[in-house]
């Protein structure tokens, strides 16, 4: 025990001396809800005997201890020096630290007197009073050859928690008791104080002049005192007489709390980790539930396919395999090892270096104390920065993150010098703890990687739409069902048709997950193969219907098929089961649900297929969805259309707030209802049918006769003129001169259409009564024909052709100028 002399500063008063304390905690009906070993010896009371009871009848006073009764102890300013305190503070009549002098007596015992504090507590729990008391006598026998202060200063004693700081003011204590308990984090109080007192003796440490808090140091006693203790009962042993009863008591105290603790330590942890399969979350989760209870400093690595969320190769990991600095948690103060290992970064670790050691053999390494060598040894391996003043003097504990026999990652732990370094305890519980961070972050790990598996496949089979096509805006959703089945049967599409035509689709595959996506990829694929050959909606969907059959009894879909016509204001609908669509009249502003055949899903066979003719405005809005919008299991689908409808008509600044406006009139209708969320797909698309104006189209009707293609170019570039694009003239007449040229010469009748369309391009369309279609020709150095369409292929925004009505479209597209 170290002493401060006389003349030395006040200031480097070391601590003295270590008294086992008395703990009892009151709830807030003055009741005892914990009896220390401490307060068994000191009270009288057996635990069992304690817990449940009326603390005031567990602790009698009897005044006062007169001044001569004992060596002065003199008390921080303030607090209670009578009983009275006390008495109060157990009746829960105090709300901030109380400490006092009090005397115990009892029929047959020796007086005792006692030294007490009682700290409020505040937090979620029941517990709202925590006592510590102490047997003055024992301070004074501790102590019986301490000098005596020259300029008359006394013996100071408070009991606190956590850094060996000066002891706090007491307001100050009471709100930052749960932030300075000792091997706890923030924020939790009664859990904290509840758990604290099952670590066995704290250490009431006291010097000549300064305040020094008790430290329970994860209630098990330094290695010198248990060697000590265990040298006393040796020796007991060996005489042939029996263990004392204290040394007895407190062993066995200790080895079952110090068991109990760490048990309640992982059970704790593994309740707070694991809370969700967001990777990064449950790293943060981790290492908060390390540091700075079990450790100082807990810094993890992942691997670099973990962290992408990308699969990776069973195996041994080795000196190139790239690992991400993915978390550090730490006590030390803000800033200081952000330089040095900041996180983010990505690293191979050396062969010569103990995280190798445990990356490759997947077990825990253990250093209890890092030397100037050693540390210098680990450093020189780690070229790209000085670690060593971090490391030296310091315990350092390296557990596997492992799971399913997978090394995921590591996480070095460690430990300041003023703490007990890490024993091979501590690397079971360490080894256990990471075991079950590693299970966690595996489970993470796997989700992500399904989940982007699922969102590059759901990515890949529904389209992006263009915002604008020819004489209409589209806007799109897409919604899954589960957050954990992200890929689904419901589909949207857009074809671009000859004649500046759109058609739209909206499809359902029924079912949910791969094999549904899987049909749904098959289906929409042949839905644009057969739209690009302009096939009338209701042969479309015959056709698609065929398909399905061949392709097995378990492709059944919803289908909804429609093409719209700017110049003619019109749309051609199928259905195929699904759903009707709803049309908003921009005159009015009306809503009406279509009244369409409903047909039979796809693949059920057998069932004729009808269009419908609908006369359009520009402006008006064309919505179709699938049945997860408007459907949900209990409710009558009639409560969801009429909400479609109603929504529909808001008005909206854009199309993609309109979309929104109708995804969250369903889903409040449908909670406040009482049907919780939907659990099906949702797709959902919107057109606004701008239409094309009469002024913008211009049709002309040609002889087949190859001095029409004079013709059709002095036609196209007064046309072109008329609008202001002079820019285009040049172009449009050399390729409209290839197309009409193929026409004339393949035609078998003796008229040809042309056509020219202004809208967000130029089109032009030539169309005659001959069925094959052109295509592109490899032509050499002295071929006369063939090379038409390679001079439209090169020079044209985009070309195309199909077959139209008796006979063949072609045409092609020119940007508008800047």
């Amino acid at each position: 025990m170290e002493r401060g002399t006389p003349d030395g500063p006040a200031t480097q008063s070391a601590v003295a001396g270590r008294i086992p304390l008395a703990v009892v905690v009151v709830n807030g009906a003055g009741l005892v809800s914990h009896w220390s070993s401490g307060a068994r010896r000191l009270f009288g009371y057996a635990k069992d005997e304690a817990v449940g009871r009326r603390a005031v009848d567990l602790l009698p006073v009897s005044g006062a201890l007169p001044e001569e009764a004992t060596t002065p102890l003199d008390l921080p300013d303030g607090y209670e020096e009578l009983d009275s305190g006390l008495e109060a503070s157990l009746g829960g009549h105090t709300s901030y630290p109380a400490a006092g002098r009090a005397r115990l007596s009892e029929p047959g015992r020796d007086r005792v007197d006692v030294l007490w504090w009682a700290y409020p507590l505040v937090g979620p729990g029941p517990e709202r009073l925590l006592v510590l008391a102490a047997d003055a006598d024992r301070l004074r026998r501790e102590n019986p050859d301490d000098p005596v202060d020259p300029e008359g200063a006394t013996e100071r004693i408070a009991p606190g928690f956590g850094l060996h700081t000066e002891f706090p003011g007491y307001e100050e204590l009471a709100r930052r008791l749960p932030e300075i308990l000792p091997s706890m984090g923030v924020a939790e109080g009664s859990r904290i104080v509840s758990q604290v007192l099952e670590l066995g003796y704290p250490v009431l440490e006291f010097s000549q002049h300064d305040r020094v808090p008790v430290t329970p140091d994860w209630g098990v006693p330094r290695r010198a005192e248990r060697k000590a203790r265990r040298e006393r009962v040796a020796r007991a042993v060996a005489a042939g007489q029996p263990v004392p009863q204290d040394l007895a008591d407190e062993a066995e105290d200790l080895e079952y709390l110090a068991v109990r603790e760490r048990l309640e330590f992982l059970n704790e942890v593994s309740g707070r980790i694991g809370t969700s399969l967001d990777l990064a979350r449950t790293i943060n989760e981790v290492s908060r539930a390390i540091v700075p209870r079990f450790a100082n400093v807990a810094c993890t690595y992942l691997r670099e396919q973990v962290v992408a969320g990308e699969g990776f190769a069973e195996g041994v990991p080795d000196s190139t395999t790239m690992w991400h600095r993915v978390a550090l948690e730490h006590t030390d103060e803000p800033g200081r090892w952000d330089d040095v290992v900041p996180v983010g970064e990505a690293m191979p670790f050396p062969a010569d270096t103990p995280f190798f050691q445990c990356m490759t053999t997947g077990d825990p390494v253990l250093i209890p104390h890092i030397s100037e060598e050693m540390g210098h040894a680990i450093a020189s391996e780690l070229d790209k920065r000085d670690i060593r003043p971090f490391i030296v003097d310091r315990s350092m504990l390296i557990v596997p993150l492992k799971a399913r026999n997978v090394v995921l990652g590591f996480s070095v732990l460690l430990r300041h010098p003023d703490r007990i370094v890490f024993n091979d305890m501590d690397r079971v519980t360490g080894a256990e703890l990471a075991a079950r961070a590693a299970l966690v972050l595996d489970n993470a790990r796997m989700y992500t990687y399904q989940e982007n598996v699922a969102e590059t496949l759901q990515d890949s089979m529904l389209p992006h739409i263009a915002p604008r096509m020819s004489g209409c805006d589209i806007a799109t959703r897409y919604l899954p069902g589960t957050l954990l089945g992200r890929v689904g049967g419901d589909w949207f599409d857009s074809v671009k048709l000859p004649g500046s035509r759109t058609a739209l689709v909206v499809g359902d595959v029924m079912g949910h997950g791969l094999n549904s996506a899987a049909m749904m990829g098959q289906l929409r694929t042949a839905v644009q193969t057969m739209a690009a050959l302009d096939l009338p909606p209701a042969q479309l969907l015959r056709n698609l219907d065929d398909l399905a059959q061949r392709l097995g009894e378990q492709y059944l879909a919803t289908c909804l098929y429609a093409v719209y016509d700017p110049i003619a204001g019109e749309l051609q609908i199928s259905n195929a089961g699904h759903i009707p669509p709803v049309v908003v009249r921009a005159e009015d502003g009306r809503s009406d649900l279509l009244d369409l055949p409903t047909g039979a899903p796809i693949g059920v066979g057998g069932v004729p297929f009808e269009t419908v003719r609908i006369p359009v405005a520009p402006g008006d809005r064309l919505v179709m969805c699938t049945d997860g919008l408007v459907e949900v299991r209990g409710e009558d689908i009639a409560v969801g259309l009429a909400t479609l409808c109603e929504s529909a008509a808001h008005p909206a600044a854009s199309m993609d707030d309109a979309c929104d406006t109708i995804i969250r009139a369903l889903a409040v209708t449908f909670t406040e209802a009482g049907r919780g969320g939907r659990k099906d797909d949702v797709a959902l698309l919107m057109a606004r049918l701008n239409g094309i104006a009469a002024e913008d189209v211009a049709d002309w009707q040609l002889q087949v006769d190859p001095r029409e293609v004079g013709r059709a170019r002095r036609l196209v570039r007064a046309q072109l003129r008329r609008w202001g694009l002079e820019q285009l003239v040049e172009t449009a007449e050399l390729l409209v001169s290839e197309v009409v040229t193929n026409a004339v010469r393949h035609a078998h009748g003796d008229q040809l259409a042309l056509r020219l369309v202004r809208s967000d391009v130029v089109q032009c369309e030539v169309i005659d009564d001959e069925h094959t279609l052109p295509t592109l020709l490899s032509t050499g150095a002295d071929d006369e024909f063939g090379r038409g369409l390679a001079v439209v292929s090169a020079l044209a925004r985009e070309w195309g052709s199909a077959r139209a009505g008796d006979g063949k479209s072609v045409w092609f597209e020119l940007s508008l100028p800047r």
